[in-house]
């Protein structure tokens, strides 16, 4: 393993040192490799880690519109896990486990093997198997369904809660010197070469950990890809590579590779000759390259191949709809109803990529149109109507229920939000500049220290439409960054906009007093401040009766 010394492994964030925790099975026992990973998750664990949430308040609300059409963006930043996606993270579990139980490190057929493959590979002995003594790995499975059902976006979580590569160096007092990588993933190429799939491999590992097996075994034209899988192995074995993931196999072309039988060829011998669990994540599109050998080569994993539908109109998708219904920055919040619900299924078809979109579509929308801002089911149906274009005829194939209409259209194409959001930000500009509002350069960071100075005015009693008031305009005079600094400001302006407002209201007339002589009343200050013709205030201060009320509350 050559592994150069300006790596700095240790500093990246994907790179711990070993920790070994005992294990409650014995076949996952007094293996380093498995001692190092997290603990098997249990359900409510598996939650905490996947889930994802998102900043947010009721009084961003009350924000000016071109600034809540940011908010809307979080919503993509929101996971919520369901069935299929627990079903995942016990498979991925059982499948990287599984892998490195006849792989322990600590075996003495575990060198034996790195000997031998070394050796053959030296030779120029190509083998296409796994050694006799080594179990067959074929504990991966497969993932396949249509684009926007989150098939990629489940994978990336469930990876991130493995670190990807574990530095050993001890091992129960015995040195034990290894970079550990538990798992890789790779995209497949666009052009659809199983050659650079191959490639792609070693520039991966050479990202890694600091390696130049690229240039070694990728970069040479006279490689043939039946040369590089007995490489792509060693290398598997030499670093303990977990698991490896292929995603968009869709993209693979059999013309490319030499067509179907040589594809089937390709995946069953990447499984033999790699001899870790191998994933794979595609499209319908997929479902040809994978029929018939590999199939049945990959039957007896125990782990079963998992083809993700899109969603019923059950529990499950209100549970997603409450999830991210619950982010919304409209002016009048709109509350779920199950019309709402039916309406998000129908237009989206259970295809959570296109629903998520279509909310937040309907948000920017209602934004920009403005008055109430009400998000209505003909709202809804109006954003799909004018923003599905490009997916509509696979839609409405959907909605028929007709195999022959569904079957023309082997993938559902994703949405560009970025396209929706530039649309409407134009449109709310133009509704801006058509009332006569001048157009301001906000500062970096205008949306969030604006948010915090309106949130803590509104703590110190501030009411709701006087804090925006306020907030707005010392964010545009003032140039500090110190938001302490600009509460303060913003809460004088404030103090001024209610003592304006009280005093335009009608007061009953006072009653005439008599003069006050006593000098410890505090109404004497009063009337020797009103007979100097000064603030009274400033008598009470001079007198030390006032204290700093922004820096009591702040």
């Amino acid at each position: 393993m050559e592994i150069s010394e300006d790596t700095n492994l240790s500093k990246r964030k994907d790179v711990v040192r070993a920790v070994y925790s005992p294990q409650f099975l014995k076949e996952y026992s007094n293996n380093p490799l498995i001692e190092a990973l997290p603990p098997i998750f249990s359900y409510e664990e598996v939650f905490d880690l996947l889930a994802v949430t998102a900043d947010y308040s009721d009084e961003e609300r009350l924000l000016e519109p071109h600034l809540r059409l940011h908010c809307v963006q979080r919503i993509f930043s929101v996971f919520q896990p369901l069935d299929r996606h627990f079903d995942l993270e016990q498979r991925f579990s059982m499948a990287i486990r599984q892998g490195y139980v006849s792989r322990n490190p600590f075996t003495p057929d575990y060198a034996r093997r790195l000997q031998q493959g070394y050796e053959s590979i030296k030779q120029g002995k190509i083998p296409t198997k796994l050694p006799f003594n080594t179990r067959n790995i074929a504990s991966g499975f497969t993932i396949i369904g249509i684009s926007g059902i989150g098939k990629s976006t489940a994978i990336n979580r469930i990876l991130s809660s493995y670190p990807q590569i574990i530095i050993h160096s001890k091992y129960k007092e015995q040195p034990f010197s290894l970079y550990q990588i538990s798992w890789l993933k790779l995209d497949c190429p666009h052009d659809g070469s199983t050659r650079a799939l191959c490639t792609n491999f070693f520039m991966a590992i050479d990202r890694l950990l600091g390696t130049n097996y690229f240039a070694k075994h990728g970069s040479k034209r006279n490689f043939a890809v039946n040369t590089m899988l007995p490489i792509m192995g060693q290398i598997a074995q030499d670093h303990c590579l977990g698991a490896l993931i292929i995603d968009e196999i869709q993209h693979l072309s059999r013309a490319k590779s030499g067509g179907a039988e040589e594809m089937l060829n390709f995946f069953v011998t990447l499984v033999n000759t790699i001899g870790v669990p191998v994933i794979l994540i595609g499209t319908n599109k997929a479902m040809p390259i994978l029929q018939g050998e590999f199939r049945q080569a990959r039957r007896g994993s125990g782990q079963g191949d998992m083809v993700w539908e899109r969603m019923q109109n059950d529990e499950l998708w209100e549970i997603l709809m409450e999830a991210i219904w619950s982010f919304q920055w409209t002016k009048t919040k709109t509350i779920l109803t199950q019309e709402l619900v039916d309406t998000l299924y129908m237009e989206s078809q259970g295809i959570t990529d296109i629903a998520v979109k279509l909310y937040t579509i309907s948000q920017l929308r209602a934004i920009s149109i403005g008055g109430d801002e009400i998000i209505t089911p003909n709202l809804i149906r109006e954003v799909s109507k004018d923003s599905l274009t490009l997916v509509r005829p696979m839609l409405d194939a959907l909605k028929s229920g007709d195999l022959n209409e569904i079957a023309k259209y082997g993938d559902i194409k994703p949405l560009k939000y970025e396209d929706f959001y530039e649309r409407y930000k134009g449109a709310l500009a133009q509704r801006l500049n058509g009332q006569g509002k001048p157009q301001i350069i906000t500062p970096k960071n205008t949306q969030s220290i604006s948010t915090q100075v309106i949130s803590e005015l509104m703590k110190l009693g501030i009411a709701p439409e006087i804090a925006v008031k306020a907030a707005q305009e010392v964010m545009t005079s003032i140039k500090s960054d110190d938001i302490n600094a600009i509460v303060i400001e913003a809460f004088k302006i404030a103090l001024g906009v209610s003592n304006s407002t009280t005093c335009k209201k009608d007061k009953p007339k006072a009653k005439k007093h008599s003069p006050i002589v006593d000098v410890n009343d505090l109404r004497f200050i009063g009337q020797q401040a009103k007979a100097n013709q000064r603030p009274t205030y400033e008598y009470l201060n001079e007198q030390g009766y006032i204290k700093n009320i922004v820096e009591e509350f702040l």
